[in-house]
Parts: C-alpha cells; sequence; structure tokens
C-alpha cells in the first residue's frame, strides 16, 4: 500500500468554493474538460456523449437541488464536486501499486496512470465521488489542481491557476495556499466561516465551501449584514451543510 509524507506539507494547495454566488453554469466543469483533455490526466474520454445513455470522464462536475431549510424557505443551490485533496487521503494509502500519491511540495493528490491498473480501490475508499475511473484507458483520474498549469512558467503569471478558477464568471472559486493563514483564500475562509466536508470521516479536505447566505427580504434589506457565524448557525447555510454531508453518504 502507498503511504502519505511523513511530515505534512507546509503548502497546502487548494480551492474555495463559495455556494452562495455560485451560478451552476458548469462553466468550471467544461473548461477543465477542455484543459485536461489534453493535459496531465489526458485524455478524458466520452462515450455516447450525443445519445442515449451518454457517459464519460469530468474531472469536475455540479450538481443543482432545490434545498428547503428548516424556516419553510426554499432556494436552489449549486453544488460543485471534485477532489478535495485530503491530508488524510484515503485513496492514497488503499493503493496496491503507488499509482494514487499525494505531494510532499504542495500536498496535492495525484494518479500516475503508468503504474495504475484500474482496480478502483481508491474509489471506493473515496467518501466524496472524487475519483473517475476511464473505460477506455482503464484507470482512474481525478482533480489535478491542473498542475501542469499552475507551474507553467510559459503561462503569464495571472493564468497560472486551474481552469476551473479562470473560468468562473462570478468569481465563486478561489485558488490557493490554505496551509498559511494569513493567506487571502485562508482570510476568506475564516471570514466566512468555510468550512470542510464531511470533517466526520477523518479526510481532513483541504478544500472549503462558503456557505450560501440567507436571502434578505423586506426590511431586512436596508438593515446591516449578519456576521458570517451567525448565517452558519441559521437558516439555510446550516441546512445546506448538512444536506451536503447527507447527499455524500448514500
Amino acid at each position: 500500500m502507498t503511504s502519505l509524507p511523513s511530515d505534512a506539507p507546509a503548502i497546502k494547495l487548494g480551492l474555495v468554493i463559495d455556494l452562495d454566488i455560485c451560478v451552476g453554469c458548469h462553466a468550471c466543469a467544461v473548461s477543465c474538460k477542455e484543459w485536461n483533455t489534453g493535459g496531465y490526466p489526458a485524455p478524458l474520454t466520452d462515450r455516447e456523449p450525443h445519445g442515449v445513455n451518454p457517459s464519460g470522464v469530468w474531472l469536475n462536475r455540479v450538481h443543482s437541488y432545490e434545498v428547503t431549510a428548516d424556516d419553510g424557505s426554499a432556494r436552489l443551490v449549486h453544488f460543485p464536486r471534485s477532489c478535495l485533496h485530503c491530508e488524510e487521503a484515503p485513496c492514497v494509502t488503499v493503493c496496491p501499486t503507488g499509482a494514487s500519491y499525494k505531494r510532499s511540495a504542495d500536498g496535492i493528490v495525484l494518479v500516475n496512470q503508468d503504474a495504475c491498473i484500474g482496480c478502483q480501490l481508491c474509489a471506493w475508499a473515496c467518501p466524496y465521488g472524487a475519483r473517475e475511473y476511464d473505460d477506455d484507458a482503464g484507470v482512474m483520474k481525478k482533480c489535478t489542481l491542473c498542475v501542469d498549469r499552475i507551474y507553467n512558467e510559459n503561462l503569464p503569471e495571472e493564468s497560472r491557476a486551474p481552469a476551473c478558477v479562470l473560468a468562473c464568471p462570478t468569481g465563486a472559486r478561489s485558488f490557493g495556499d490554505l496551509g498559511d493563514p494569513k493567506s487571502g483564500i485562508s482570510r476568506m475562509v475564516a471570514e466566512r466561516d468555510g468550512y470542510e466536508l464531511m470533517p466526520e470521516q477523518g479526510c481532513k479536505p483541504v478544500n472549503r465551501y462558503l456557505p450560501p447566505r440567507p436571502k434578505a427580504t423586506g426590511d431586512d434589506k436596508a438593515g446591516p449584514a449578519q456576521p458570517a457565524a451567525a448565517l452558519v448557525e441559521s437558516g439555510a447555510a446550516a441546512f445546506v451543510a448538512r444536506w451536503a454531508e447527507r447527499l455524500f453518504v448514500r
């Protein structure tokens, strides 16, 4: 079996996704598919993309749900899903060939496709459903945080970010070092009470989600904004956090 890095990476690259402003346009999923079809995990194959039973490899997926909060209010929530690059990644430790591994330099979890035998143990071990099996290639694939892009010195510095982040029209996706509490992305998490998905699994995912804010109505529109902590403890925000966890344990 594969071992995780003996020392926790000082740099923890990851994503922060704002569920309050994600509009479910799928630009992140499409841009991810376009970049990675010719990049590190290429190709991302499809079967019958225009047929009755289309299937294929998508490293980013967006699920949309109508959510009813405890107070009876309802809203449509778009929930993007991809690999969370966990600190205690079970997909790594179950791999019998060492194909799945976690980088010690930046914490990114990757798959060496030359060593992957397609046993799919990593997919069974991942509680977030973040692994994609490529039927044509017979190997597992997953989000790489566009590792072949973020370190590419041939690109302008402003373009050295995951394709999904650059494509998001609302700025709902942010990328950076979540291991540095002073980084902009870490401050964003602290200010909005960002949370990790399903902490009870013990995987310690690096990525964070920012909860939706309750929609202001009537006199609330003219009043001051509520503190982020209060929003998480009330109404739709708290319900979405619980609902997301139930979604992944089905």
